[in-house]
């Protein structure tokens, strides 16, 4: 009686070893991927602290095995040399271990903003986050998101426009004509949904004590002057170069006033206070303005807002032409002096 064949099992081995070979290579390039990351941006905090940036953290640990990148930066404090800059218990910045192209940076127990001789206001939310992509261009596509953010200004700071809203969103990549990127232009999209003002403040009395909401895009020129953050701040350069907002559209609504806005063009002058026009074409002007001329903010003129608003209460509930400018360091309606010009630096 012959014995049996004997069926060599070295087949089924061999998809675990593939497995395992494939596992160690991966591995592998994970580690060195991360090691990577930690060298460049530990070159990248050397080269900022040189040009006079000052950032200081705990150490960091980075984790994400098998598939992602996770950088956790706890107690991290980053001033720029404009006074401008950022703390929070605990930055995380995480990708795609086979797409490090696009990272995403989360604040997850809120953080501190300051704002150089305002002072520091604290932000808190359900989700501040921040995802930058294609960083191999030369303009990366850039998103802010805050979900749900509240507002607290500190001790001794000065008072911030909004107290709370339920999205805040900007978007910037470069501007495209006819599918290719223009040599140094970027596009701006800003929301901010359902925003409610602090306590006697401007956006509390504009809006009736209601919400404001605005969406405004458009492009900016001499994109690549804005790389800068000297002492000056980030605008000084680019207004400098001849740098300036274009195809500004956007829509506003403030309590039960709306407007659509237009302007060819907006620019800095030296002191960094906006200048150009704003067109609108606006519903219910007057309450928003007689609302601001109310505003316990002393920031605002509340002798021209109470004019600006007589002078447009006579529309009624009819949509109404007006033009905005900016000039000499004021916001104009008319002849009416609103307010000081946003200042960008």
């Amino acid at each position: 009686m012959s014995a049996e064949p004997r069926h060599s099992r070295r087949g089924l081995l061999v998809p675990f070893v593939i497995v395992g070979v494939l596992l160690a290579a991966w591995t592998g390039w994970w580690f060195y991927l991360t090691q990577q990351i930690e060298a460049r941006l530990d070159a990248q905090v050397a080269a900022m602290r040189q040009d006079g940036w000052r950032i200081t953290y705990a150490s960091r640990t980075t984790t994400g095995w098998p598939f992602r990148a996770r950088v956790s930066i706890p107690h991290a404090d980053i001033a720029a040399p404009s006074g401008h800059g950022i703390a929070a218990p605990e930055l995380v910045a995480e990708a795609n271990a086979y797409n490090p192209d696009r990272w995403v940076v989360v604040a997850p127990d809120g953080l501190t903003l300051t704002r150089a001789d305002k002072g520091k206001v604290g932000i808190n939310g359900d989700g501040l986050r921040l995802s930058v992509s294609h960083l191999r261009e030369r303009f990366p596509d850039l998103r802010v998101e805050l979900i749900r953010p509240t507002f607290t200004a500190h001790q001794d700071a000065e008072p911030f426009p909004i107290a709370s809203a339920e999205r805040i969103l900007l978007n910037v990549r470069p501007h495209l004509t006819d599918g290719r990127a223009v040599t140094d232009e970027m596009d701006v999209a800003f929301s901010l949904i359902d925003a409610r003002g602090r306590p006697g403040g401007p956006v509390e009395g504009a809006t009736q004590q209601g919400r404001l909401t605005a969406r405004i895009e458009g492009t900016v020129v001499n994109a690549s002057k804005l790389s800068g953050m000297d002492s000056a701040g980030v605008f000084a350069a680019w207004t400098a170069s001849g740098g300036r907002f274009t195809a500004i559209k956007g829509e506003l609504e403030a309590g039960d006033s709306r407007a659509r806005i237009d302007s060819a063009g907006l620019s800095a002058d030296a002191d960094g206070r906006l200048q150009g026009e704003v067109a609108l074409t606006a519903e219910k002007p007057g309450a928003a303005i007689a609302g601001l001329a109310r505003s316990q903010s002393g920031a605002v003129n509340r002798l021209g807002a109470a004019g600006a608003a007589a002078a447009t209460a006579v529309s009624g509930d009819r949509g109404v032409d007006l033009v905005i400018r900016f000039r000499d360091g004021r916001t104009w309606l008319g002849p009416f002096a609103l307010a000081p010009a946003p200042k960008l630096f």
